[in-house]
This record gives structure tokens, C-alpha cells and sequence, in this order.
């Protein structure tokens, strides 16, 4: 880090501004209990398809030139678990659809922006660029932030998959720092995950990276290392001030 002024702060979405796993946590158990109801099954069972799903999704990788809709590819990954988990049921796509319905439409009601973010982005858009960077599906991605109404706060939102490269690759980095005319060196990169945000932000040079650990978990050896981590990102004036004294300083 050098003593240069921050002009602009680049932020990450998903665990980072919104509880994303919260919500999602949420969605899994109204859906477990469509699945006991629809099924008949216990409760052991029901969460046996809903962590099948869970790990589907994880593992995920859409291509959209294959022609069928993120919408779709999650459909039938919700009927894959019923059947790996029970066998074939009737009809098994009409359930699965339900589940994927209820699933998608609880989590983007379960997640929100809290009123202390929304006061902390107001207060930095004042005094600085903001831009939302997130990876991810772009229907998703665009969902949650309709859902959360945070576009307000940017000066610009970039959704990964609308892209080439996502993070934590330079050139999707470099297309932020020249929709805000700045350098990198006058950035500061916030996120939740080590090898998307903070290596992203780590491979384009900038100001600082702040690592959101709500856990408080140690750093994975042989990880890139933030040059903040802190719990929340309501913390972030605290780091940021800590940078205005450093840039007085000359540090």
C-alpha cells in the first residue's frame, strides 16, 4: 500500500452487503417442507434432497450457449435429488419445478440490505465511487440486486457472467477502474471470498483489499493475504479513516 488517496471502492454482493447464505438457508427449509408434505417422506430424507441440491448448485457451471435457462438447468437439478434420493416419483418434473419455485422466490424475499448498510452507502457515496462487482450467473445476479434495490448506491454494477472473465481475473478489474476513471492504486477492493475478491483485488494492484470474515476464520495456508479483515462491513470507516491518516502521514 502507498499513501494515496482512495477514489473509489469496489464491493462485492453475496456475503459481503447481503446475508446470501442466510437467505438461501432459509429458502432450503421452506422447501424441505414442501418436499415432507409432496413426498411423504421423513425429515432425514427431505434434507437428504436438499443438500443434493445444495451441492449441485455448488458445483454449477452454466453455460448459457447450450441453450436452456439457469431457470431450467435448476429445475432438473432439484428433480436429479428426488430421484437419487427416493427414486422416481410422479410426476417428478412438476414437483421439482415447485420446489425450484418456492426455493428461488423465498430467497430473493429473505434478502435484504439492513438499514445500517444502506446508511453506511449513502454516507460513501458522498465521498467516493462505488461500483458492485459480483460473479456469478447474470439473471441471478441481477435478480438479487433488483430484489435488494441497491442500485441506487453505485456509480456502476458489473455482474461477472455478463462478461468474459470474472473474478478474479485482471481484465474484468480493469473494465471497473475504467467505467469509474480511476487507477487501480486509487481502489480498495471489499469481499467475502479470499480467492475471487481479495486474489482479484491482489492481482490488479490496488489500494487495499478488505477481507469480510463473519466467522472469523483463520487464513487458509498459502492463501493471498487481505490487507484488512474485519467481520463486517460496517467496519469499513473504521479502515477507511486508518487510510486517510496513512496518506497524511505519507505511510
Amino acid at each position: 500500500m502507498d499513501g494515496r488517496a482512495v477514489k473509489a471502492i469496489l464491493f462485492d454482493l453475496d456475503n459481503t452487503l447481503i446475508e446470501t447464505s442466510r437467505a438461501g438457508g432459509m429458502a432450503i427449509s421452506k422447501t424441505r417442507e414442501l418436499l415432507k408434505t409432496s413426498l411423504g417422506v421423513d425429515d432425514c430424507t427431505a434434507s437428504s434432497i436438499c443438500d443434493k441440491f445444495k451441492q449441485k448448485l455448488f458445483q454449477e457451471s452454466f453455460d448459457p450457449s447450450a441453450g436452456r435457462s439457469i431457470d431450467e438447468v435448476r429445475v432438473v437439478h432439484w428433480e436429479e435429488s428426488i430421484q437419487e434420493a427416493v427414486g422416481s416419483c410422479s410426476p417428478p418434473h412438476t414437483l421439482a419445478a415447485q420446489c425450484y419455485s418456492l426455493w428461488k422466490r423465498s430467497r430473493l424475499e429473505f434478502l435484504s440490505l439492513s438499514a445500517e448498510i444502506c446508511d453506511l452507502l449513502r454516507t460513501l457515496r458522498g465521498r467516493y465511487k462505488l461500483l458492485l462487482l459480483t460473479n456469478g450467473e447474470a439473471q441471478t445476479q441481477r435478480e438479487k440486486v433488483e430484489a435488494v434495490g441497491c442500485d441506487k448506491f453505485f456509480d456502476a454494477i458489473v455482474v461477472g457472467g455478463e462478461h468474459a472473465e470474472q473474478k478474479p481475473f485482471l481484465s474484468i478489474f480493469t473494465l471497473c477502474f475504467n467505467m469509474l476513471g480511476v487507477e487501480a492504486r486509487d481502489c480498495i477492493v471489499v469481499g467475502d471470498s479470499l480467492d475471487t475478491d481479495i486474489q482479484g483485488g491482489f492481482n490488479a494492484k490496488v489500494r487495499a483489499t478488505v477481507w469480510i470474515s463473519s466467522a472469523g476464520a483463520a487464513l487458509p495456508d498459502g492463501s493471498v493475504t487481505p490487507d484488512y479483515t474485519v467481520p463486517t462491513v460496517l467496519d469499513l470507516q473504521d479502515i477507511l479513516q486508518h487510510l486517510i491518516e496513512a496518506e497524511s502521514s505519507g505511510v
